[in-house]
């Protein structure tokens, strides 16, 4: 390979077992020793030594003193020859201490390795076991080593491997091996390749040449004895002094767990579905039940035949056959006490329209001001998560204490119409994805560049970006910024494409230096000073479903990702750069994708501020579709409420103005609504703008049929002015009007007790518009509707009314056709025996249907469905979802009262030696071999634990002559740290305290690659105080596994939970085990933290938190119900049952149509329920203040009364805005809004005219004998019909 190979980049790691080598053997005879001394030091400044076939030489005393740092079993015996100096000693001492900072945590690995590198350096007996190869001649004319043969045991190598072979890197969370198995990651590193790789003087790491020839046990060898060390077993301590490794680098170490819960098995019966067992069981139980009863034990009814609606009255005899119950005296008097209350407030307000209208238009205006207030909120964790909840206070804390997540910026590039590339290496073909290709490979680069380049009213890059190891204050180039990108492994040099070379024939290329990155990416650390990870910077190498491992083919990539880390900010005018930067960044790429992206490329991307750009530029797209959708609505509105009876009539009789005005009334409530909470101060949404004018229609519209209609129907009693009239018109239907007002508005306003500021703010918007819009029409409609009576009366035309029209030869009312309809054709069919008992079967079928898939609908919001269809925050979802194939990093914060000085302490947190079987790691450590139910991927890295392995080696920590300040380990000016250690081997605890922020501002490298800054300079919070270093809080960062759906994100949010619970229980039981008070120990929590949480927590109790709205709406309306019908528990009761059926079958809607349980669906459901209250308290009012006799005739009357007017009020007023709402842009609309209106509308209309009236036939409320006296005792012109028309 050519001297640009990646492989100049070695790490840390590989110094580790190389510097074994570099201790010389020399030709075996019948001498004892192949080499001594060293005599050459190569290009790189490494030793070669001298070869020697004499005998072992006494060593020197300082020599002696040496070896027993490494080599102390060679002394045993008190031998003191050996085939090595002092000097070289020096060096195995120097050498094996590189690899002691991975190594030492796990004491039986270290040991086992260093044994043979003591015994091949110094051994009194080499020959037996090396042969020099080669040697050279240096410009003095003297002889040093270049190869050696080293026979050694396949027992000793496996056994070593194994030992080593889970030791983890804290700092990265990944196994040793990934960095010191050269080309191979430890998924693909073995016994052989490891010990071929320290001995491979191909690497600019090892002296000479060593090749490690294994023997299998017992093989027999004429010239030599295989070495064959003794070794320990991970789990087992090596001496007295030092311990077993622990169990997050030895798995033999780890405690017995409890087995793993078996996977939840679906509930079943006989193989079937138990909910639809149980409700089929139900359904039949009750069926036959049911129509036992109505068939054979209860005779049949009038409507069998030729039945009429007529109103029959229940006669005086009747009336007063039976004495009256308090509750019925009660009712009665309530009913009595509203409808006197009504008609005189209908008669004022009827007398005095001028005023009324002009005091109406004043309070809306004063309270319309309140708009100025006002302040939208788009940001989606204000939306979604209370502020009081768990994630967004753990956010918030996460965000203080440590700086926020960094604000990505993502480019996702897939091949198009590519092929794979196959190429040939010296262990066969390899396949290669369609992204390697090198012109592809070359335009990855020139975008990248030019993104670099991208200056946004002079900020840059460079000037925002996250470069870990830049020093604060300083200068930072481009080059120092955190991209994760193919091209890091080039170190951003497009010449590195033409590296060639050859390899036995086999011609060496940029995929064989890409195969060696992809394979360890500490080989090839980008210019940043990290590594690329693969997992990070390719997409589409992983078959749907599966997860990362340790054979992950990651060569097949089909798309290149380019994430670019920008800094991110708690104070939001921080961000002034940053946001001004990411503007021109879209505009650049979507300059890019049009102009000059490659045929063979498809391109998606997103910047930081993308989404909620998107959110807004969505609430302004839809804006025309809403407006059509409302438009339809009041037209028909103002144009049925016209009762024409005479085409010639039709510009008198009709009520266009009327309709306006009371579609303005309607737009005047929401208005002031938005008034009376900008003067609060509680932020709006664009729910509220977008839902509820739809639920203030649905209500008010229907309110002012009733009215309207009702008067159409009315005949004006003698000497009756108009102004009385409606006045009494307003007494008999006001209490209606009031019911459903009030149960609406009382719904919302508990449903106001949500968590959920976007359900909170809707909810408490709504009961006060509906309020408002209730309190407008039984004034300002009432007045208006008295102005166009008399308009009508003195026969003026509708809009222009200055001008006259013919006088008719007489006014009278009449039935429309739709109320002809209903009462002379549906009704009747309705009413039959047959028909009722199949429309209860049918209803109830449904029902227990909707019951049974209910728990299947799904929890979540699909974050595609929130973006309009044309935008490229869509598509990059979209690209996102195909090709990620990493999950997002957890970090598991802890904070509280914790003695980080105090051994005890640092044993209940730490991995590594001496630390407590159920420490906070090895709690970590261990959920992350079990990721296919805990969603953690990797092992947390571990501040504490590479500080304590940073503090080992003597070169990486050193301080300036003059003040004693942190100085660079690099800087050879600086003089090294005398860290005092404790019988732990840790630093003391003033050391402890001193040295730790040296270790957070060290830059790691080769030399010192536990150094702190780079990947725990944001990781630890800590305060001076007294000359005491306090820990405020630190967090330890996972990875969770790929989360791809709602379920994913969600439960591993839970699972990450039950983990910190776990690990908090163990904390504060140990810490108050040793003597901390109860007080400061419960001071003491771990909570995980990722970006996504706060936006999926609501999830955790979406279906508790439903249930509950839903609850307490329904309860609310029936409280008010109850009150306001005359404490009639039966009507009551029939309206809740009713509204639940609805409800319930909406959410067996949600299923078969695809629309999952989240927040915007939940606001639907309690919008739902408000609706539904339409649908059945009119009918129910009018049953139980019917006069007829039997409960089949009552519901009949009510039905004919009241079913046109609640089909054309509600039904057809929606359903015609509904349909508009199927053409919008965005993709939320479509699903949430046209499909759950539709539903609501149609599940709701089907209830209230079909189900509700059958329902109140067989269990309605009995006739009130009180109200029956009242009625009786009533003029008979009292009676009126509260009917539709058409």
């Amino acid at each position: 390979m050519s001297p640009r190979s990646p492989l100049r980049t070695t790490p840390f790691g590989v110094h580790l077992l190389l510097a074994a080598v570099l201790f010389t053997l020399i030709q075996s005879s019948k001498q004892d020793c192949v080499w001594y001394g060293v005599c050459n030091t190569n290009e790189n400044g490494h030793s070669q030594n001298c070869p020697y076939n004499g005998t072992a030489k006494e060593m020197a005393p300082a020599g002696l003193e040496l070896l027993k740092k490494r080599c102390g079993f060679l002394l045993e015996n008190s031998e003191n020859k050996f085939c090595c100096n002092k000097d070289q000693v020096e060096l195995l001492n120097k050498n094996v201490a590189l690899a002691g900072s991975i190594l030492d945590r796990c004491p039986s690995c270290m040991e086992n390795l260093v044994r043979h590198i003591c015994q091949f350096t110094c051994s009194p007996k080499q020959a037996e076991f090396m042969h020099v190869v080669a040697t050279q001649k240096n410009e003095k004319d003297v002889d040093y080593i270049t190869s050696v043969d080293l026979h050694i045991s396949t027992e000793y190598t496996n056994k070593t491997y194994k030992s080593c072979s889970q030791v983890s890197v804290p700092q990265t969370g990944q196994l040793a091996f990934d960095l010191m198995c050269g080309p191979y990651s430890a998924s693909r590193c073995n016994p052989t390749k490891w010990f071929n790789f320290m001995g491979d003087a191909s690497t600019s790491f090892v002296p000479f040449q060593i090749t490690y020839i294994q023997h299998e046990p017992k093989s027999n060898s004429d010239n030599f004895k295989p070495l064959n060390v003794t070794t320990v077993p991970c789990n087992q301590a090596v001496s007295s002094k030092l311990p077993a490794c622990s169990c997050s680098d030895c798995e033999l170490s780890c405690p017995n767990g409890p087995p793993e819960p078996p996977r939840p098995v679906p509930f079943k019966i006989l193989g079937l579905d138990a909910y639809f067992v149980i409700m089929a069981a139900v359904f039949f139980v009750v069926v036959i039940v049911f129509l036992m009863g109505s068939f054979l034990f209860i005779q049949g009814s009038s409507m069998d035949d030729n039945f009429q609606v007529d109103g029959n009255d229940v006669s005086d005899e009747m009336t007063y056959n039976e004495n009256d119950s308090y509750f019925e005296k009660l009712g009665a008097h309530t009913e009595t006490f509203l409808e006197t209350f009504f008609t005189k407030w209908g008669t004022y307000f009827a007398s005095n329209p001028g005023l009324t209208l002009i005091a109406g238009a004043s309070l809306v205006v004063i309270l319309g001001c309140g708009i100025n207030f006002i302040e939208i909120t788009t940001d989606p964790v204000k939306l979604w998560a209370s502020p009081n909840s768990k994630s967004r206070l753990e956010r918030e804390y996460f965000d203080t204490k440590f700086s926020p997540f960094y604000r990505l910026e993502q480019i996702i590039i897939k091949a198009v119409n590519l092929p794979q590339i196959v190429h040939n290496t010296s262990n066969g073909p390899y396949t290669f994805g369609p992204v390697f290709d090198r012109d592809f490979l070359t335009k990855v680069l020139d975008l990248q560049e030019g993104i670099k380049e991208i200056n946004a009213t002079g900020t840059q890059l460079k000037d925002i970006c996250y470069a870990p190891l830049s020093n604060n204050g300083s200068a930072i180039d481009v080059s120092m910024c955190v991209v994760q990108s193919i091209w890091g492994y080039f170190g951003d040099d497009r010449d590195r494409l033409d590296d060639h070379d050859e390899d036995n024939g086999i011609q060496l290329t940029y995929l064989d230096a890409l195969y060696g990155c992809i394979s360890n990416p500490y080989l090839c650390l980008a210019p940043y000073g990290g590594p690329v990870d693969p997992a990070i910077a390719f997409g589409g190498f992983l078959p749907p479903g599966d997860q990362l491992t340790g054979n992950t083919k990651f060569e097949l990539a089909n798309a290149l990702i380019l994430t670019f880390l920008v800094k991110n900010h708690h104070n939001r005018t921080d961000l002034e750069n940053a946001l001004t930067w990411e503007k021109k960044f879209v505009e650049f790429m979507t300059n890019y994708t049009r102009n000059n992206m490659s045929q063979h490329m498809d391109i998606a991307f997103t910047s930081e501020r993308s989404i909620e750009d998107e959110l807004n530029r969505e609430s302004q797209s839809d804006v025309l579709t809403i407006l059509v959708s409302y438009l339809i609505m009041f037209m028909y509105i103002a144009i049925s409420l016209g009762h024409v009876k005479e085409f010639k009539r039709v510009f008198i009789d009709s009520k266009i103005t009327l309709g306006i005005g009371g579609v303005i009334i309607v737009l005047a409530s929401v208005v002031s609504s938005v008034g009376v909470f900008g003067y609060i101060g509680l932020p709006a949404t664009l729910i509220i703008v977008e839902v509820i004018p739809f639920l203030v229609l649905a209500v008010g519209v229907d309110n002012i049929f009733i009215l309207v209609q009702t008067h159409q129907r009315d005949q004006r009693k003698p000497n009756e002015t108009i102004e009385q009239q409606i006045g009494r018109i307003l007494g008999k239907v006001g209490p209606s009007m009031l019911l459903t007002s009030l149960s609406e508005s009382f719904c919302f306003f508990l449903g106001g007790l949500s968590d959920m500021p976007a359900v909170r703010a809707f909810a408490l918007y709504a009961g006060v518009a509906l309020i408002i819009d209730f309190l407008l029409q039984i004034t300002c409609f009432v007045s208006l509707f008295t102005l166009d009576t008399k308009r009508r009366e003195e026969n003026r035309m509708d809009i222009c009314c200055f001008i006259k029209g013919k006088k008719p030869d007489s006014i009278t009312s009449n039935e429309g056709l739709l109320y002809k309809f209903f009462s002379s054709v549906y009704v009747p069919f309705l009413m039959k025996k047959i028909v009722r008992a199949s429309v209860m079967v049918i209803f109830f079928a449904w029902l227990c249907f909707s019951i049974a898939i209910a728990p299947r609908i799904d929890i979540g919001l699909d974050q595609e469905l929130a973006m309009p269809q044309d935008s490229f925050v869509l598509h990059y979802f979209q690209s996102l979802n195909e090709n990620l194939n990493i999950g997002p990093p957890v970090y598991f914060v802890l904070k509280g009262d914790l003695a980080y000085t105090n051994s005890s302490d640092q044993n209940l947190v730490c991995a590594g030696q001496y630390c407590n079987d159920d420490s906070v790691l090895t709690q970590i450590y261990l959920a992350s071999r079990h990721s296919n139910q805990t969603y953690i991927a990797r092992p947390a890295s571990s501040w504490i634990d590479d500080f304590f392995d940073w503090t080992v080696v003597p070169s990486c920590c050193k301080y300036k002559k003059d003040s004693g300040d942190f100085c660079p380990h690099k800087d050879t000016s600086c003089l090294r740290c005398n860290i005092s250690k404790n019988s732990l081997l840790r630093p003391e605890e003033k050391e402890f305290e001193k040295y730790l922020p040296f270790f957070l501002k060290d830059n790691p490298d080769d030399l010192c690659a536990k150094a702190g800054h780079a990947a725990y300079g944001g990781a630890v919070r800590y305060s001076n105080s007294h000359e005491r270093l306090n820990i405020e809080a630190s967090y330890f960062m996972a990875y969770h596994t790929i989360l791809k759906s709602s379920a994913d994100y969600f439960l591993a949010l839970e699972s990450a939970r039950k983990i910190s619970t776990n690990i908090t229980k163990m904390l504060q039981g140990r810490l108050m085990a040793n003597g901390v008070p109860m007080a400061s120990a419960h001071t003491v929590e771990v909570f995980p933290y990722s970006v996504f949480y706060v936006f999926y927590e609501q999830y955790l109790t979406m279906w508790s938190d439903t249930l509950q709205s839903m609850g307490i709406s329904v309860l609310s309306i029936f409280v008010v119900t109850f009150v306001l019908m005359g404490f009639d528990v039966h009507s009551a009761l029939v309206v809740v049952i009713t509204i639940t059926m609805i409800v319930v079958n909406l959410g067996g809607l949600m299923y078969y149509w695809n629309i999952s349980l989240n927040a915007v669906s939940l606001v639907n459901l309690v919008m739902a329920v408000g609706i539904s209250v339409e649908f059945c308290s009119h009918l129910v009012h009018s049953f139980a203040t019917s006069k007829s006799v039997s409960q089949i005739d009552r519901a009949a009357d009510s039905l004919s009364k009241m079913g046109s007017s609640i089909f054309s009020g509600i039904t057809l007023t929606k359903f015609a805005g509904i349909l508009v709402l199927a053409f919008a842009k965005s993709q939320i609309f479509q699903v949430f809004y046209f499909r759950m209106y539709l539903g609501i509308v149609v599940i709701g209309a089907a209830h209230g005219l079909i189900f509700l009236p059958v329902l109140l036939s067989y269990i309605g409320a009995p006739v009130s004998n009180a109200r029956l006296r009242y009625h009786s005792q009533a003029a008979a012109e009292h009676e009126t019909a509260l009917a539709g028309i058409l």
